[in-house]
């Protein structure tokens, strides 16, 4: 259940276009600009160091064709920057300059912008950007990574409640560490494979090529993976030597931990950007803490209800718990400072916004641990003469309370009558009120581990936003960095199953020459085949228009690589579905090309 609902969250919240985490802060050329004599390079400036690609810089001449540019390279100024030499001589008229690096973080970020040589032309050519990101590619890569979190947090947390609070030798536990560790081996390998499509935006086949290979193990993000495979070998040496050997875990398996923690710490936003050595200690610990709680709350939550457990152990796990809690918050509230950088970030960028829904999911978590806190005290004091054996207590009774009429026959032999009058007296007070405060305790545990759940997802999330000191930095920059115009619109005919959303993306969104893609989603969010999409544009405040966009049917979308829009404002774009002969509907909705 618990996996299901991870999964659940985690594609609900992987369905929005993804925000890489370096923000481009200027350009040389800058934007827009026109210069009286051709330039000798391009340079990129970033908020924080990227890698980058054989492809990183597409450069078109006025005719839109590509030019033979040096191999892309770090300007004198460090990782931060990107650069690529042009030709000798640039011809009259306007380039374009499309772009794609990796961020520290492992993220991809791709952009487009414009400079002029003499004078601009009179038409932009269409910004041809390479491959895009590869819907089922990103997906995959997403779902790898979602599981690698839920993975990690299940080893090191069930390993922990094994260590610490020494239930009694549950199989149950031992299948909980095997599912952990096989999931995280999987969901590592799966990033490994698909690293290279993800960097360059090609479907999931270009993982099979060598230059894909080599790029991914070279690359420090591969190496970061495969560190972290190195790890998960080591650590199955460990549990295999462990199991055997019937001894609890010690001082190794923490460093193994450690480890494993780090390599998520290295490849994250603690990689880059301020303070990268005391941020990527305060992520291990984030991330140590968080699988110590939440996975332990699994396990704790599984041998409640499938095993027997003493009252000091829950209470052990409870202690352990408050400490997670407490590193928790100290590490929380330095990566929140860290990420925003801002008070006004808090409510002004997605990442704030997330951060805020994060936090309220925490008070909601810490209220369930404080409920959890108070049933483990009361199930403690439960038989304040020996609270070690209240659940053995209950278990006796269970055993030894005759079973009804039509059940199995009573136990025969001389001592069964007496042993069972005997014990029931004794122990039915205590076991009775065990087995109150177990239920309660469960319950609670329940409400704890869903409501972590959630945490885990908004974590997870915030992982691939853009941070808001990051984005405050980009905006304080010069360069409006134009890229692609996407808008949602939502439609709805009337009918049973008639509605869904148009995603109509416009790039580059600028005067000229534009190329218009158009996605229809129906009811269920997947793509829908619809008889006939028309959309037009107008203009109002020059009175021009309507301009239709002469959309064909590509094969899945709708689409024209030559929509030329001449002038820059707020164009009214009309999208008209039609979803039948006879059902169709228009929507209104607004661009700006600039």
């Amino acid at each position: 259940m618990l996996l299901g609902t991870l999964l659940v969250l985690f594609l609900l919240g992987g369905t929005g276009p993804a925000s890489a985490h370096a923000a481009l802060r200027a350009t040389d050329p800058e934007d827009g600009s026109v210069l009286k004599s051709a330039p000798r390079d391009i340079t990129l400036t970033f908020t924080e160091s990227v890698g980058l690609l054989e492809d990183s810089f597409r450069v078109l001449d006025p005719d839109g064709r590509r030019l033979r540019t040096g191999e892309p390279e770090h300007a004198r100024g460090g990782a931060e920057t990107a650069r690529v030499t042009l030709p000798a001589k640039l011809a009259e008229g306007t380039y374009t300059v499309a772009w794609r690096v990796v961020s520290a973080d492992s993220h991809p970020v791709s952009g487009a912008f414009t400079f002029s040589v003499g004078k601009p032309s009179l038409t932009t050519a269409t910004v041809d950007t390479g491959p895009t990101e590869d819907p089922a590619t990103k997906s995959l890569y997403n779902i790898a990574r979602y599981l690698a979190y839920l993975a990690v947090a299940l080893l090191i947390g069930t390993a922990t409640f094994m260590a610490v609070c020494r239930p009694p030798d549950a199989p149950v536990l031992h299948r909980l560490l095997k599912a952990g560790w096989w999931t995280l081996l999987g969901a590592t390998l799966a990033l490994l494979v698909l690293r290279a499509p993800y960097e360059s935006g090609e479907g999931p086949l270009g993982a099979l090529s060598a230059d894909s290979v080599t790029r991914t193990l070279t690359g420090r993000p591969g190496e970061v993976l495969l560190a972290r495979l190195a790890l998960l070998l080591v650590a199955a040496l460990y549990l295999l030597r462990l199991a055997r050997l019937r001894k609890p875990f010690g001082w190794a398996g923490a460093a193994l931990a450690v480890g494993l923690a780090v390599t998520w710490a290295a490849g994250e936003h603690a990689s880059a950007g301020i303070q990268v050595p005391v941020a990527m200690t305060s992520s291990a610990l984030h991330l140590l803490a968080t699988a110590v709680w939440l996975g332990g709350l699994t396990a704790l939550l599984v041998t409640l209800y499938r095993a027997r457990l003493t009252p000091a152990a829950v209470t052990r796990f409870s202690r352990v718990a408050f400490v997670s809690v407490t590193v928790l918050v100290v590490t929380g509230v330095y990566q929140s400072w860290r990420g925003l950088g801002s008070w006004d970030a808090l409510t002004g960028t997605t990442y704030g916004r997330l951060l805020t829904l994060k936090l309220a999911a925490v008070v909601l978590l810490l209220g369930a641990a404080a409920l959890s806190r108070r049933w483990t005290a009361r199930l403690a004091t439960a038989d304040p003469e020996n609270a070690e054996t209240v659940v053995e207590a209950e278990a006796a009774v269970r055993e030894k309370v005759p079973e009804p009429v039509g059940g199995p026959p009573l136990p025969e032999g001389p001592e069964a009558a007496p042993e069972s009058s005997a014990a029931e007296p004794e122990s039915s007070a205590p076991a009775e009120a065990g087995s109150e405060q177990r239920g309660a305790l469960r319950r609670s545990v329940l409400a704890e581990v869903a409501v972590g759940a959630a945490v885990l997802a908004v974590t997870t999330l915030l992982t691939s936003t853009l941070p808001g000191r990051a984005e405050a930095e980009a905006a304080a920059g010069t360069p409006a960095v134009v890229g692609a115009s996407v808008t949602n619109v939502p439609f709805d005919v009337g009918t049973p199953g008639g509605h869904g959303k148009v995603q109509v993306t416009i790039d580059p969104g600028r005067v000229g020459d534009n190329s218009i893609e158009a996605l229809v989603y129906g009811p269920d969010g997947g793509v829908s085949v619809v008889p006939e999409l028309r959309i037009s544009f107008t203009l109002p405040a020059k009175d021009i228009g309507p301009v239709d966009a002469e959309l064909t049917d590509k094969g899945g979308y709708w689409g024209n690589s030559f929509l030329n829009l001449p002038i820059a404002g707020k164009w009214e774009m009309k999208v008209t579905v039609r979803t039948t002969e006879v059902d169709q509907v228009s929507e209104t909705r607004t661009v700006v090309i600039r």
